[in-house]
């Protein structure tokens, strides 16, 4: 992954509804690998379905899992202000990082 610098952190269930597809369950990829963005990155809604190619490049205790993960944008953050760029799936953190509640710098392509 060549890309941007950022953060992320996680969020738990429940995940509906959205802002980009309300309750559909249809919305979430396969392996529940997606996110909610920051308003940077949500463009008033046009970042919904966009998939982000995401590597953990550090965080607490050196505690990132080598390997990229790719997630799916399903949702805006939820708080004002959002406490990172992109806010993952409990699912999707875990592929990037071996402690569950933590802020990382991540590294993120479209």
């Amino acid at each position: 992954v060549e890309g941007d610098i950022g953060t992320a952190t996680s969020y738990s269930p429940p995940y509906l509804p959205t802002k980009c597809n309300g309750y559909d369950q249809q919305q979430f990829p396969e392996g529940g690998l997606f996110a909610a963005a920051s308003e940077g990155i949500w463009d008033n809604g046009a970042a919904c379905g966009r998939r982000y190619h995401m590597r953990c490049i550090s965080g607490r205790r050196r505690a990132c899992k080598d390997g990229t993960i790719v997630v799916q944008i399903v949702d805006v953050c939820g708080k004002t202000p959002c406490p990172a760029t992109l806010v993952l799936s409990t699912k999707a953190f875990h592929g990037l990082f071996n402690i569950p509640i933590a802020k990382i710098n991540v590294e993120y392509a479209q």
